[in-house]
């Protein structure tokens, strides 16, 4: 019995009628005000607030809720124009020769949800924020670099000129070190804040030089006639000035999203505060390559070479990424590999895309993992609260001691897993056809290497959010011991983590909402929310999608999940903590937890010839050409040494004698005169 053929445009929503509802004429365009609006709380946040904490707080959250709210009003006036698109001017075009720069912001249907996600996030993370960050000194700091990042990122998504996309693109690099390094009275954060700084800059010179080089050779750093023109250029192929501008800006791109070799910084970066990582992670900097990826889709499509590594890179990050998320020993920590993986999904589908499927398949998995990873390490923070810690060992049982966070968590993992009908499983599938309708239509070794990374991550992600349900929702103490009391057995010990000792009074719902403000338990249920549901934004007919969906291929996936699952709960029977990684040799697990010695590698292949280079130098100025400036003047010391002993140290009579009627002719010549 064969299945019907389905596309997802049988699973997309009805349009909907818009009302016109009478919105006031505000000057300046929603994209206008979507950037203006966090760089003033921003600027504002710094230089007006003074010592005060509350005022801070005020104007961080004030401006991100005036933010989301403009978003929507964005979302309503495309949703009001036929062809669903608004170009705005920003501070006018620049005169740099032949050279033209229009610094223009424009917005269709997809960027425009991009901005919106990325709007309602950002509100959610300053409200959380300033419960978390309640008694730190250097609050307001954080609130005003969370508005910056703000602004930064939807500079990058509005942007229709690639200055203003580099001056995003920067901007969040920058933030993102002051974010990381926020407690910088620790060397932990400190070297996380500079390693992030240090790898990011790094690729960011490869971006640079390719967006320059799209740029030069258009004539104009807008990016539709940048796209329009090479497009033109690469008919009878890409040549050589385009594929090696791509491939540099895929490059620049594999830095800021953290894809293999750059993989290691991110992890790292969870030494900053929790608020920090979930926007970092969730809906700004490591998401911004996606975005510009996307806007450049047509120009990747056509450079085969580009494609190609973009797979390559993609893949191996997205499956060593996940491997590694399973045997870390702290939850933030895994959490952070896994936006390594699923970061690394959201760029391989645009390397597995063709033109007739397009690329919002991967904007579409931005904005749900946006609101499940939000999610997910709110709520991570939140328990590190009550727990005092993030490592598994000390949330071992958070779920089931504040029954609070165990919808929370269960629901973020499950849509992290890719289970229906929460919205990872929509966008999920959308990559996974997308793939299929690739490497289907001649995508080549790029699609068909996409298609087979996608489907074997499927397992992995689902094994690692066992892995951490299972720990999260051990029994308690007392319930161990009760079932234990009861049924007569000796529990087995068999793993390497200790038994977390807490305090096991005062705990459950009333502990937990007693610990958080009302406005970040209302923001992490917002993002309950959006998990759950937020798969309808993802079926709008706004989206392009030519991929088909394959029921066989949907069902072979989630067969592959649940075995998984099975065989990770099979693996933690038996285990004191539930967790199946205790089952991992502890070298195993500790060479993971270091990232398999990424950073040795680092300075070894990097750090070590730079530096070995660098002495090098030193040496050959001060011992080569500095020598021949020190021979230059050793020279004429010399020969004044050599007249100073030719000469008689003592005058002469002869000398006297002419000293003498110098002195006799001066006087008759004082007395005449």
């Amino acid at each position: 019995m064969s299945l019907p053929a389905l596309t997802w445009d049988d699973f997309q929503l009805p349009s909907i009628d818009v009302p016109s509802l009478p919105v006031p004429d505000l000057w300046g365009s929603p994209s206008q005000w979507l950037v203006l609006i966090p760089l003033l709380a921003a600027l504002a946040g710094v230089t007006l607030v003074g010592r005060s904490n509350r005022l801070g707080a005020w104007i961080a959250v004030g401006g991100a809720l005036a933010t989301a709210t403009v978003s929507l009003w964005q979302l309503y006036t495309l949703a009001r124009i036929e062809d669903g698109q608004r170009t705005a001017g920003t501070i006018g075009p620049l005169s740099l020769g032949e050279l033209q720069v229009p610094l223009q912001l424009v917005v269709g249907w997809p960027l425009a949800l991009v901005s919106a996600t990325v709007a309602v996030v950002a509100l959610v993370i300053q409200g959380y924020a300033r419960w978390y960050l309640w008694y730190d000194p250097r609050y307001r700091t954080f609130a005003a670099t969370v508005s910056l990042f703000t602004g930064a990122m939807l500079l990058t998504v509005l942007s229709d000129d690639v200055l203003l996309t580099l001056v995003g693109w920067e901007v969040m690099g920058w933030c993102s070190f002051l974010l990381i390094g926020h407690h910088s009275i620790k060397p932990g954060p400190t070297r996380a804040a500079a390693k992030a700084l240090i790898v990011t800059r790094t690729a960011d010179a490869a971006f640079v030089v390719g967006l320059v080089i799209l740029a030069a050779g258009a004539g104009t750093t807008a990016l539709r006639e940048i796209v329009e023109h090479w497009s033109q250029v690469a008919v009878d192929g890409p040549g050589p000035t385009l594929t090696a501008a791509m491939v540099l800006i895929v490059l620049g791109v594999a830095g800021k999203s953290a894809l293999f070799p750059f993989q290691d910084w991110l992890p790292d970066a969870m030494e900053g505060p929790t608020p920090a990582s979930a926007l970092i992670h969730a809906a700004t900097m490591v998401a911004a390559g996606t975005v510009v990826l996307t806007q450049l889709f047509p120009l990747l499509a056509v450079t085969g070479p580009a494609r190609l590594l973009l797979a390559v890179l993609a893949s191996l990050t997205m499956l060593g990424a996940a491997v590694l998320a399973f045997a870390q020993g702290d939850l933030k920590r895994l959490l952070a590999w896994s936006t390594v993986s699923q970061v690394a999904l959201m760029l391989a589908v645009l390397a597995a895309a063709m033109p007739q499927t397009g690329p919002d398949a991967a904007l579409q998995h931005l904005i749900g993992h946006a609101w499940f990873k939000a999610l997910l390490f709110l709520a991570t923070g939140w328990l590190g609260v009550l727990v005092g810690g993030t490592a598994m060992a000390v949330v071992a049982s958070g779920t089931r001691r504040y029954r609070v966070l165990r919808r929370r968590f269960g629901w973020g993992l499950l849509a992290l897993a890719g289970v229906p009908p929460f919205v990872g499983f929509v966008s999920k599938e959308l990559i996974l056809g997308t793939a299929e309708a690739g490497a289907a239509a001649g995508g080549g070794l790029a699609s068909v290497l996409v298609l087979g990374a996608v489907g074997a991550s499927a397992p992995l992600t689902a094994a690692y959010c066992m892995r951490a349900w299972l720990v999260l929702s051990r029994p308690t103490l007392e319930q161990r011991l009760a079932n234990a009391y009861e049924l007569g057995d000796v529990e087995r010990i068999d793993d390497f983590f200790d038994e977390p000792q807490v305090v096991q009074e005062a705990e459950g719902v009333e502990r937990a909402e007693a610990a958080i403000s009302s406005t970040a338990r209302l923001g992490t249920s917002l993002l309950m929310v959006m998990t759950v549901l937020g798969g309808a934004v993802l079926l709008l007919p706004v989206w392009r999608s030519g991929a088909h969906l394959d029921l066989r291929l949907m069902a072979a996936t989630l067969l592959l999940m649940l075995v998984s699952a099975l065989l990770v709960r099979l693996a933690a029977r038996g285990v004191r903590t539930r967790d199946a990684a205790a089952r991992i040799p502890a070298g195993m697990s500790l060479a993971a937890e270091r990232g398999l010695g990424a950073d040795y590698a680092y300075r070894l292949l990097v750090g070590a010839p730079v530096m070995a280079l660098a002495r090098a130098v030193t040496w050959f100025d001060r011992e080569v050409l500095d020598s021949w400036v020190r021979g230059l003047g050793a020279a004429p010391r010399l020969l004044g040494r050599a007249g100073d002993l030719a000469s008689p140290r003592r005058a002469t009579p002869s000398m006297a004698l002419v000293l003498a009627g110098v002195l006799v002719l001066a006087a008759i010549g004082v007395i005449t005169s």
